[in-house]
């Protein structure tokens, strides 16, 4: 992953391309029956007759499969730390997907009670690969400030 990042290293409109996941139905249905076991994620003949029309992957699935892309691509010294999200999904995501990855740097504030770190603002998005937008992850994330 390279050398760790701290606060002073990252910039406004800085880009980490964080890889890709093919997505086949068997992972869908999978994730679905341990964390979100709803029809539309599980049976593909009940999930036509939802809002779906079809099989379509859990969003929280999308969510997990960002947080490892995030994690092995985005260096932060100390780890990924939240410190709060906001998640849409613009799209259904379908077996046969392939996401693609990508975060963004999107403001930076160092922390002004506590100097040893700031925050972060994340913008990481999944993108299918006809381009289309499956999700929009933005999440603060704890960056500690290089040590003296």
């Amino acid at each position: 992953m390279g050398d760790k990042l701290y606060l002073e290293d990252l910039r406004v409109g800085q880009r980490f391309e964080c890889g890709q996941h093919a997505l086949d139905a068997e992972q869908v249905k999978t994730f679905a029956r341990e964390y979100d076991p709803q029809p539309f994620h599980m049976d593909e003949d009940a999930a036509k007759e939802t809002f779906f029309n079809g099989l379509a992957a859990s969003g929280w699935h999308v969510v997990c499969l960002a947080m490892r892309a995030i994690a092995q691509h985005v260096p932060f010294a100390g780890g990924l730390i939240g410190g709060g999200a906001e998640i849409t999904w613009p799209q259904a995501t379908r077996p046969n997907d392939v996401l693609v990855f990508t975060s963004t740097v999107m403001e930076v504030t160092p922390s002004r009670s506590k100097p040893e770190r700031g925050l972060a603002l994340l913008r990481t998005e999944a993108r299918n690969q006809k381009g289309e937008l499956s999700l929009i992850f933005t999440a603060k994330c704890v960056v500690p400030r290089r040590p003296a």
